[in-house]
């Protein structure tokens, strides 16, 4: 997908103001190298999953991967679009490919594409209910691709590969950033299909100043049990608390023996940047002759759907004359 730079259709447009259940939340530990974010999304996660007819579990692992890419946007500090991607490596699997999306600006969307035709696949969606099942559609462990693509404005776009270490989103994402950039990572994701949250915590590299301080065995404040202790408090949040807790709420739960800072949230939003003009360059990318064929084989009307959206751009025989007549 080429570089957005349009301002996005988002669902806050006729909201009028943001739900407190649709935000980033930052969060530090004072006088220490930990820092963190609480997501919880309600919303924005239900305006993503009611564009197409997914099955439960589908609808479960887009919102821990949304919740996912908003937590992990955070850390990067760009201004840009994280995506996370999955992508399945067995030709049986019942689900194709899963991506989820997060700009800076906190405008997210989700999209995933399954087998579903015969009854034998659509009982087999039936019995799978959590997040877990759909992950597991990638293949045997080991098996399936996770990619993290990040798309700097007006830079160039990179991509991790996540190992698919575990049975579960978040900890192959928390051991990706351990591995990758050699932070101590925490990541707990929930999803119950009507809303999603999660959290993320990091200890970031001490200073120079701090370690030095700690070799010569000075007083400098630092907690050195401190990560060990936040490690067993954020294990015990539960799945239940981080899709119906305020972010608020989550962090006294778990960290109210600390001195915790937390600057203003970041609202988050689903919306979209397909437009008409993305739609012409793709009508160009076809070439007049076969788009001409194309219309003429659909009644007279070429008719171009975003799977994001819904959104439905049309095309008749002078439209796409038109995109060539340039």
């Amino acid at each position: 997908m080429t570089q957005d730079t349009q301002v996005p259709n988002t669902d806050s447009q006729t909201a009028g103001t943001h739900s407190d259940n649709d935000i980033r939340q930052r969060f530090f530990i004072e006088d220490s190298p930990v820092r963190g974010d609480v997501v919880r999304l309600s919303r924005s996660y239900a305006s993503t999953i009611a564009q197409k007819p997914y099955p439960e579990a589908i609808k479960r692992l887009l919102g821990e991967m949304l919740t996912a890419a908003s937590l992990l946007i955070s850390t990067v500090k760009i201004n840009g679009r994280l995506s996370i991607q999955l992508q399945s490596s067995d030709s049986d699997s019942l689900l194709n490919w899963a991506m989820a999306e997060c700009d800076q600006d906190g405008i997210i969307r989700a999209l995933a594409s399954w087998k579903g035709e015969t009854d034998e696949q659509l009982q087999a969606w039936d019995n799978m209910i959590h997040a877990k099942d759909a992950f597991a559609e990638l293949g045997a462990m080991g098996q399936g691709v996770l990619f993290i693509n990040i798309h700097p404005e007006g830079g160039e776009a990179y991509q991790g590969i996540v190992e698919r270490s575990h049975d579960n989103l978040a900890d192959c994402l928390a051991h990706y950033q351990k591995q990758s950039a050699q932070i101590p990572t925490l990541i707990n994701l929930a999803s119950d299909g009507l809303q999603a949250g999660g959290i993320l915590v990091q200890m970031l590299p001490r200073t120079a100043e701090e370690t030095s301080e700690v070799e010569q065995n000075q007083d400098a404040g630092i907690d050195d049990d401190l990560w060990t202790r936040l490690s067993v408090l954020t294990r015990t949040v539960k799945a239940e608390e981080l899709t119906t807790l305020d972010a608020n709420e989550i962090l006294y739960r778990l960290y109210h023996e600390e001195n915790v800072v937390a600057p203003e949230p970041v609202p988050l939003t689903f919306g979209c940047t397909c437009s008409r003009e993305k739609c012409e360059m793709a009508i160009e990318q076809i070439g007049e002759a076969e788009a001409l064929d194309i219309v003429e084989e659909q009644g007279g009307t070429f008719e171009m759907d975003c799977g994001f959206c819904g959104e439905v751009y049309k095309f008749n025989k002078d439209d796409v004359a038109a995109v060539f007549a340039e």
